[in-house]
């Protein structure tokens, strides 16, 4: 075993001082830290290691190796993963060491180490480890221990006495055993064992039943019979009692009297009555899914529309990181069975008070501001690696949620109908496994996220939350995208909580499981492991025998491990087999019983609304409220999440030419392959805290309308939403009142559903939001998703100072309800005004008047003049704002003044402008930085105006571009898509790499493929998660074998072109290929692409500026020309020396810089948001044939983020087909 500790030379060295940052400012001790990343390698030959060290573990350019810490002078702490967690940098490595040698045995254990300047107390020591080890995911490691070998379980035979246990002996059991199922479930299992199967069930069979049956896999809260349910006199009595009949009448109408009531019967109910033929019913539902049609050039394609909301709230709470990664993997996968693929999402969250001292922290949990950081972190690391755009990310602040947390997304995906089929399985189908590995993470998830949060849930939950593998799962995106494939799945479940038992078990009635064919990450698991873990990254599908070799081989061109595990029987039993013996052997009757059916009564309760009118306020006050946790734009929230991939954000989640206003929902060109689309996907959400803080049943009809209200105003049609609900409650128990909180909120959605006539199709439950006595705020959020057309779309800013400000409210009763009929009539009012294209910009208000104003204003650089007898700091609930130059307006439409370009008067009050915006953008800064520190200065202007070079081959009838994608490649279609725009001929390669031959085969497909190829185009993503520590390493290894190193050269020889773009720029640069148009052996002098300065993800859009146009890829710009230009990435940041610099720019070979407005390249951190040196976006090889840059062109385009003012279009794409075309 060798042990390598890297460090990170001068001026590269963010994550310590970053953590040093941390270590003063919030742990309060006074100490300054090295970061320190290690590798233990196992079995590697040592004449391999200098190259491993060079090209895997560190990059000359940017870190120090060394084989072990030498004079320590003060306190060494280390941590590594738990055992069995998914270690992607460990993955990484291991990836990276095969294509030096594939025939390598060699392993890698990763961990960190932070270096104090100073020996640390046994408190202070407590105290940093207290924060910066979460034994949910990580452990303190010992650099003297060796490393243990992975455990042999053996498995258990029946459980003895098992039938016979007393009501002691039985509970004992269920708490050893950590069962979430009720004794009643327990005797049930006894029972049917004693009578049907006169035998004990084992310890598997249990613990699947405790799985299936689980509130999280078979939604048993929502399934609860309701005795009764009481409605005490109070303030809205009627109402309440109003919803109740509705609910009734609606059983009767749609013939479900005999059906136990239940909560789940309310939240499903008005889908029934409501009866859309454009809902797809299938035995499948992992998603909601819609019929609808999708205008493409070529005429109409029939489609389904798949959406989906999850919550991972349990586990997020317990390891943010890993389980907010897994919320958003699993919500895709969801749509994924459905074969659809997802192309949209957002996130929502919800946190305590992030602004509390770490040492306030409450016993047995993680800090807020850590919970907060971390399940960010993770959704959009997750998000960004699998390509999914990303495009609505909100946070709630509530002290309630200190109790849990709530980590919330929603996911939209589309597949042709033409692509799907539903059949039932049949006797000897086969249901083959697909992805990724099976192994200790994750079980006992399904079970531990259905129980309370208690004080040991941090040391016991270890197994429970897993690490998500974003790059397998994009596999698996392309494998079901794949028509040929597709039409071959009879059924598909992806593998969520409850791991095979669930996955597999769900798909038919007799099912014969051979647990020995589970690929595995490692040996020693038994059978109840096997049969119940939830390791991510996986599917199921059934096939007809005859299709699946074939499907088989299409997932192993995509690098996807896929194998035969079980077959379809006549037999009603769900039996399993591991190591040649019967583990479980379950009846599908005991299976499908669901467990006993619990019983509870509700009493829903009532308290009057108070509303606070204030019309006079200072300056100050307006500054602290802009500034306030829940008003505060959330701009360094947003831009960590990517906005712009697959090319089909109609509108930026940050709109206006200073990207200030915040888009209130989520609108994508629908994503066929191949197609030229105008139809768009709208997903918007509500939710208002405010709300529901008073009550339900108000909380749901306000958080439906505010979904509808965002739709309307981003330009769908009311008659074309379908819902799909998130409800969040506190452990029920047997209270009543607690019951009727949640009877009041699906009555408060029925309401609403009723009088709008649209039906909520789906939704998900979370029942588990208690830690001790405190409880999470009665939460349900509506997601409303509908279709539009691409002209319909409206943007939400204000554009002139010609525009008067209205405000149109949603009518409310006396008693503080909403008058819903009413509101219908104000919302079509409004839903017409925008469909006729009278309305400039339109808000709906969620905080305030003045937030909502102020939002409308910033993007464009506008101001406003407001005198209203309305309080501009308080909530006006499902009201809109609307900006608009037409002198027909509504009579009831109040006016409340004009957008003005120098004046900001709110009733009289003179506020400073700047003042105010500084607070309304950094408010949330020291949680969320906007920009980085930095010096604001502007740079000289250099125009180079290059004649490039010309080719003087042959003219090709077609031009081949070879764009190979990788581990972690996310951009292959969307470079591809332009390429084929611009006249150009995509092929694409992946790099396979299970097996050696694998990885041999697929590099010997490149190599040919770039030897027929007049371009090669690297895409951009994230190779192997920019993992080992530093991006493209792994297609800097592929770009140096021999074979891919002579292709290129060829390449460049016969007057090809290569384009890199963000990842392959980094690539181009870590191979030398730029600078320098050649392979180049690269140290610690030579130019690098590292972290951004604010050592986090930037997703925004940039201005660059053409410095140089001494390209072939350049060759129709003009220099000084600016573009906008889409980033999105974690590490762009050019670091060249000034020696360097001045000779590329002397040569030429600046091709881009970070610009302002007026055109000067600039170091302004709000401009070179990545702090490139130089202000550098773009470089080009000294004779022009290479161009690298870190802009993603290939998502600009026609109708995309159009509420950002619209620059020149870079035809990049078309400059370098035409190089080939056009002398």
């Amino acid at each position: 075993m060798r042990r390598l500790f890297i460090t990170k030379r001068k001026g590269f060295e963010l994550s310590s001082h970053d953590l040093s940052q941390v270590i003063q400012n919030q742990l309060n001790l006074n100490a300054f830290a090295t970061h320190v990343i290690g590798y233990d390698v196992f079995d590697l030959d040592e004449n391999l290691l200098p190259q491993a060290i060079s090209s895997v573990f560190s990059e000359a350019m940017c870190d120090e190796v060394s084989f072990e810490l030498s004079e320590l002078k003060g306190t060494l702490i280390v941590k590594e993963p738990l055992p069995g967690q998914y270690d992607q940098r460990s993955d990484a490595a291991i990836q990276c060491l095969r294509l030096l040698d594939p025939s390598t045995k060699a392993s890698v254990k990763t961990f960190e180490a932070v270096l104090f300047d100073r020996e640390l107390s046994s408190h202070e020591r407590e105290i940093f480890t207290h924060y910066w080890i979460n034994p949910i995911e990580m452990r303190e490691k010992s650099l003297t221990q060796e490393i243990p070998l992975s455990e042999e379980i053996s498995n258990q035979g029946p459980l003895k006495n098992f039938t016979s246990f007393n009501e002691k002996e039985a509970l004992s059991f269920l708490k050893e055993n950590k069962a979430a199922m009720s004794l009643l479930d327990f005797n049930l299992i006894q029972d049917f064992f004693r009578t049907n199967e006169n035998r004990q069930p084992t310890m598997t069979e249990f613990k699947v039943l405790d799985t299936y049956w689980s509130d999280h896999c078979r939604h048993t809260t929502f399934e609860t019979q309701l005795s009764s349910i009481e409605i005490p006199s109070g303030p809205y009595e009627s109402e309440l009692n109003e919803a109740l009949e509705l609910f009734k009448s609606s059983r009767e109408l749609t013939k479900r009297n005999e059906k136990p009531v239940t909560l789940m019967e309310m939240a499903t109910i008005m889908g029934r009555v409501i009866d859309d033929p454009r809902v797809e019913h299938s035995d499948e539902i992992n998603a909601c899914s819609v019929k609808i049609k999708v205008n493409t050039k070529e005429g109409l394609i029939d489609a389904l529309l798949q959406f989906k909301n999850e919550t991972h709230n349990h586990p997020t709470e317990i390891e943010p990181f890993g389980g907010a990664s897994t919320c958003i993997g699993g919500a895709i996968r969801d749509p994924l069975s459905g074969r659809a693929y997802v192309y949209q999402a957002m996130r929502i969250s919800g946190c305590g008070n992030v602004k509390e001292e770490i040492s306030e922290t409450i016993k047995d949990k993680l800090p807020q501001r850590v919970i907060a950081l971390r399940a960010t972190q993770g959704n959009s690391a997750y998000g960004n690696q699998i390509g999914v755009a990303t495009t609505y990310v909100k946070e709630i602040y509530h002290p309630k949620y200190t109790a849990k947390h709530l980590e919330c997304g929603a996911v939209v995906g589309i597949a042709k109908a033409s692509s799907v089929k539903r059949e039932h399985p049949e006797e000897n189908d086969v249901i083959v496994y697909l992805g990724g590995r099976t192994g200790r993470d994750g079980i006992g998830g399904a079970t531990g996220s259905s129980l309370a949060h208690t004080q040991n849930s941090m040391t016991q939950c270890a197994s429970e939350v897993q690490k998500g593998n974003a790059p397998e799962e994009r596999k698996l995106q392309r494998l079901f995208r794949n028509p040929l494939a597709s039409r071959m799945i009879k059924k598909a479940n992806d593998f969520g909580a409850g791991g095979v038992s669930v996955a597999i078990g769900e798909l038919a009635d007799g099912l014969i499981i051979d647990l020995d064919k589970i690929p595995l990450k490692y040996l020693g698991l038994n059978s109840t492991e096997l049969a119940i873990s939830e390791s991510q990254e996986r599917m199921a599908v059934v096939l007809d025998p005859k299709d699946a070799q074939a499907f088989i081989d299409m997932a192993h061109q995509e690098n996807i491990e896929a194998t035969i595990v079980a077959n379809v029987t006549k037999a009603r039993r769900l039996q399993m087999f591991h190591q040649g013996n019967l583990v479980v052997d379950l009846d599908r009757n005991l299976i499908d019983t669901n467990g006993v059916r619990q019983s509870s009564n509700a009493k829903l309760t009532q308290k009057p609304i108070q509303e606070i009118h204030k019309t006079s306020f200072s300056e100050a006050e307006v500054l602290t409220h802009l500034s306030s946790l829940n008003v505060a734009l959330q701009k360094g929230l947003i831009e960590r999440f990517d906005g712009s991939i697959g090319a089909t954000t109609v509108l930026a989640p940050l709109g206006g030419k200073h990207q200030l206003t915040s888009t209130q929902g989520s609108v994508q060109k629908i994503l066929l392959e191949n197609e030229d689309v105008s139809t768009v996907s709208i997903l918007t959400h509500g939710f208002i805290p405010q709300l529901s803080e008073i009550n339900p049943f108000l909380g749901a009809q306000g958080a439906l309308l505010q979904s509808i209200a965002k739709t309307i105003a981003l330009g769908g049609k009311i008659e074309n939403i379908f819902f799909s609900l998130q409800e969040y409650f506190p452990r029920l128990n047997q209270d009543k009142e607690k019951w009727g909180s949640v009877v009041s909120a699906l009555l408060g959605a029925l309401s609403v559903q009723s009088v709008f006539k649209r039906p909520a199709i789906g939704g998900k439950d979370s029942m588990s939001g208690s830690f001790k006595d405190m409880d999470v705020l009665e939460t349900l959020i509506s997601f409303a998703c509908t279709t539009a057309e691409l002209e319909d779309v409206q943007t939400q800013c204000a554009r002139s100072p010609l525009e008067n400000l209205y405000l149109v409210k949603a009518p409310r009763k006396a008693n503080g309800l909403f008058d819903l009929e009413e509101v219908m009539k104000t919302y079509l009012t409004v839903q017409d005004m925008v469909q006729s294209k009278q309305i400039t910009g339109i808000r709906v208000l969620e905080e305030s008047l003045l937030e909502s104003i102020c939002a409308m204003v910033f993007g464009n650089g506008l101001q406003a003049e407001i005198e209203t007898k309305e309080d501009l700091l308080e909530l006006i609930p499902c009201a809109f704002l609307i900006s608009t130059q037409s002198l027909k307006v509504p009579h009831e439409w109040e006016k409340i003044g004009k957008v003005s370009c120098d004046k900001f008067i709110f009733n009289g009050v003179k506020v400073d402008y700047e003042k105010a915006k500084h607070a309304y953008v950094y408010g949330l800064d020291f949680l969320y930085p906007v920009v980085a520190k930095a010096q604001r200065m502007s740079l000289p202007l250099l125009n180079t105006n290059i004649i490039p070079m010309t080719y003087q081959g042959e003219i090709p009838s077609v031009i081949k571009v070879v764009i190979p994608f990788f581990p972690g490649t996310n951009c292959e279609n969307d470079t591809a898509r332009a390429f084929s725009k611009a006249g150009g001929t995509p092929v694409i390669i992946g790099i396979r790499n299970i097996t050696k031959e694998d990885l041999e085969d697929s590099l010997k497909e490149l190599v040919k493929a770039i030897d027929e190829a007049h371009i090669l185009a690297l895409p951009g993503g994230f190779s192997s998660g920019d993992e080992p520590d530093g991006s493209a390493k792994f297609i800097v290894n592929v770009l140096r074998h021999k074979k891919v190193k002579k292709a290129v050269e060829d390449l460049l020889k016969r007057q090809g072109l290569i384009l890199g773009i963000c990842n392959g720029f980094q690539a181009l640069i870590k191979t030398g290929l730029l600078p320098y148009g050649q392979y180049h052996h690269l140290n610690e002098k030579d130019a690098t692409l590292t972290h951004n300065t604010l050592h986090r993800h930037i997703s925004a859009i940039a201005i660059t500026r053409l410095t140089s146009n001494g390209s072939p890829w350049l060759r129709n710009e003009k220099p000084g020309t600016l573009y906008r230009v889409p980033l999105s990435h974690g590490e762009g940041r050019l670091k060249v020396s000034p020696k360097q610099a001045e000779t590329w720019f002397k040569n030429g070979q600046v091709a881009f810089q970070y610009a302002e407005e007026s055109g000067a390249p600039s170091m302004d951190p709000e401009v070179n948001l990545n702090g490139s040196d130089y202000a550098i976006e773009g470089l080009l090889s000294p004779n022009g044939q290479i161009l690298g840059k870190m802009g993603h062109t290939e998502r600009s385009g026609r109708d995309l983020a159009k509420n950002i003012p619209a620059l020149e279009e870079l035809k990049l794409f078309q400059n370098g087909i035409d190089y080939f075309k056009k002398r």
